[in-house]
């Protein structure tokens, strides 16, 4: 009788247990943006057949240890190593004079992300530390950066208005992902660091109001970096060497910088290079001294002309070897055309639609093949970009290659083409009946060719002919906006953070590209939620930028009530202003959740109409306002908003403010939900 109660209370015991890891997989999982239900499902019904069968065959008391070792295994974020270099990091910070509580975390028998430590966010996995924020807390320890950059997932790191001591060293190299560097007010010091440059993620850089002495390093090939605080320190040599095409905000002010300050595009004024006697230019209205030629340097100048002169001569012979060949080519037998465009066209196919198994096999055959041939010449070639993708890619491996249509739209379709078996695969977009001629689709091609930003997707390849155009892209295989936000989920697990996070670093991208094609008057034209992609690390980048020419239709919800505020002649500017809308309804859809148009109501108007009737909270989502988003900062890009969608195009403002604007917005987010 024993025997029976007790196998039977150690079979209760271990289904227990087997039911807590279930419901705690559970109830992490609910919280990812990757959450599977059928795999949570599984692995749950997986662990409880093994207790069902524990129960049936009076499993022994010795698989106890084994189930409250799955249990705590589960439960773990960060691994030990990295939560020791975090305690370490903290101690050095601390340095005994900081009274720390239970409350504080930051010890060995808790968990950084499930115990939520002071200053600490993670994933939305709760797995592994993502931002660090110990702001104005009176730390007066010594700053290791190298302990904070075990977590090597960290992106934000902000240590602003303490008393810390120490400097910055070469360990840093180690936050390969890091955005944020936020360390002013302190007591910092020594020489920045070389390995500041690996940083190629870095975006915001704050190192004003401390010791920092030495020169700076080479920042010009971090072209995400859009702001540079160095003020009040000791800083010297000439001034940084930065992207100053991409940054938004600069101050070197109070240091002892020298030499001339260089081409800032006109983008910052003379108190961003204040308190420096050794700068010299135009900005600060001293001019630089001349300095004589040496003869060394005019031995130097006398070889570089040697060598320029010869690649001139070069390049000729290569021009004239090029012209022969075209003639040489030209002299070929009509004939010899005839048979290629003869053999073009049997290429070219369309969709079957029969249903036997060869028509399967068709179905994922191309739509987009040339069925003529132009003014007696040849097939025109594929014209492949500088991306590393499109090397060796030629046009008859995209008529070859089987083929999915993803969709159509307005202005064309879209294509899945998967080349080497699968190995590589690309988006292709057929373009038909657009008003721009051959010449100038090439010209924006290249022009888009030469001007990169790592959240706008580039071109790899393009077709260009009179009867239609091709433009041949990565293929991002985690989805757009619009099915995250109007999806099977709906945003449910697309919370008031990744939403801003996706406002700001489409803002800003679309800023750079403003910026960089304003002169050439090349704007996205068709930017909507469905543009915008996620790549392989689920970040946003902008797709199909400057396919599209503007059209007045397009530029507001009431353009004709607005139309004398904008100069006919100036399609160029209503291009970018028409952005600059698009980009306002965007904004609106991560705010409410709503797609543009739902059963004929346009979602600016409504939006537009519960604001006047004082009804703003009705606009929000309810998943934000559930998830306890700040209502201040939903209203406040509410407004950024609502400057975007003005009617007149001359009130909206420019994309660069914009950015600003959003950036500053979702900074103060991140100092906030680091705090408990």
């Amino acid at each position: 009788m024993i025997i029976v109660i007790s196998a039977i209370w150690q079979s209760n015991v271990v289904n227990a247990l087997l039911f807590s890891i279930c419901s705690y997989q559970q109830h992490m999982m609910k919280h990812t943006l990757s959450y599977k239900g059928n795999e949570s499902t599984l692995s749950c019904s997986f662990l409880l057949t093994i207790g069902f069968s524990s129960r049936m065959n009076r499993v022994s008391v010795r698989i106890l240890p084994v189930l409250i070792f799955l249990l705590f295994h589960v439960s773990k974020s960060e691994d030990e190593e990295v939560k020791r270099s975090l305690v370490g990091f903290m101690d050095k910070l601390a340095a005994g004079n900081v009274g720390r509580d239970q409350s504080w975390g930051w010890n060995m028998s808790s968990d950084p992300c499930n115990d939520k430590w002071i200053g600490v966010s993670c994933d939305t996995l709760s797995k592994s530390v993502k931002k660090v924020v110990l702001d104005e807390l009176n730390l007066t320890g010594v700053l290791d950066i190298g302990f904070a950059c075990k977590a090597s997932s960290l992106s934000v790191l902000s240590l602003h208005s303490n008393n810390v001591v120490g400097s910055i060293s070469e360990e840093i190299r180690n936050c390969k992902h890091l955005t944020h560097l936020y360390v002013s007010g302190n007591q910092i010091s020594g020489h920045l660091p070389v390995s500041l440059k690996q940083l190629s993620n870095l975006k915001r850089f704050d190192i004003s109001n401390n010791n920092f002495s030495g020169e700076v390093p080479d920042f010009s090939q971090i072209s995400g970096l859009i702001t540079f605080f160095a003020q009040n320190n000791q800083l010297t040599g000439e001034v940084p060497n930065l992207d100053f095409s991409h940054l938004l905000q600069l101050n070197i002010s109070n240091n002892n910088f020298s030499g001339p300050i260089p081409d800032v595009k006109g983008r910052f004024s003379a108190d961003s290079f204040s308190g420096n006697p050794g700068l010299c230019g135009e900005l600060v209205s001293k001019p630089c001294p001349s300095t004589p030629p040496s003869k060394r340097k005019s031995n130097h100048s006398s070889i570089k002309r040697f060598f320029i002169y010869s690649g001139y001569a070069v390049l000729c012979l290569i021009v004239v070897l090029f012209v022969a060949f075209k003639l040489v080519s030209k002299m070929k037998p009509k004939d010899d055309k005839e048979a290629v465009e003869t053999n073009t066209s049997r290429r070219s196919y369309k969709t079957s639609t029969t249903t036997s198994n060869e028509s399967k096999i068709a179905e994922n055959k191309s739509e987009y093949s040339i069925s003529s041939v132009e003014s007696g010449v040849a097939l025109s070639s594929l014209v492949v970009l500088t991306s590393p993708t499109g090397q060796g890619l030629r046009f008859e491996d995209l008529l070859r290659a089987p083929a999915e249509l993803l969709g159509k739209g307005k202005h064309g379709s879209l294509y899945k083409v998967m080349l080497d078996n699968g190995v590589t695969t690309l988006a292709v977009k057929r373009i038909k009946d657009w008003s721009v001629d051959s010449k100038e689709f090439k010209r924006r091609m290249k022009r888009l060719d030469q001007t990169r930003h790592p959240s706008v997707l580039p071109s790899v390849a393009f077709y260009c002919s009179q009867q239609e155009k091709l433009l041949v892209y990565e293929y991002q295989p985690n989805g757009s906006l619009f099915r995250l936000l109007h999806g099977a989920q709906s945003g449910q697990a697309f919370g008031w953070e990744s939403r801003l996070n996706v406002a700001a670093i489409v803002g800003e991208a679309l800023a750079f590209m403003h910026e960089e094609l304003g002169e050439d008057g090349i704007a996205h034209g068709n930017l909507k939620s469905t543009n915008i992609l996620f790549n392989q690390n689920k970040d946003p980048c902008i797709s199909e930028y400057g396919l599209m020419v503007f059209q007045t239709q397009d530029l507001s919800f009431d353009f004709q009530s607005s139309k004398d505020a904008l100069d006919p002649a100036a399609p160029t500017y209503g291009s970018f202003k028409a952005d600059i809308y698009s980009f306002g309804v965007i904004l609106l859809e991560l705010l409410t959740g709503k797609p543009v148009h739902t059963n004929g109501i346009d979602l600016a108007r409504w939006v537009h109409s519960v604001v006047t009737e004082e009804w703003t909270v009705e606009v929000f989502d309810k998943v934000l306002i559930s998830q306890g988003a700040s209502e201040e900062r939903l209203l406040n890009l509410l407004q950024i908003a609502l400057k975007c969608i003005n009617p007149n195009p001359y009130e909206r403002p420019n994309m660069n403010q914009v950015a600003v604007m959003i950036s500053t917005l979702k900074d103060e987010e991140d100092r906030s939900s680091s705090h408990p």
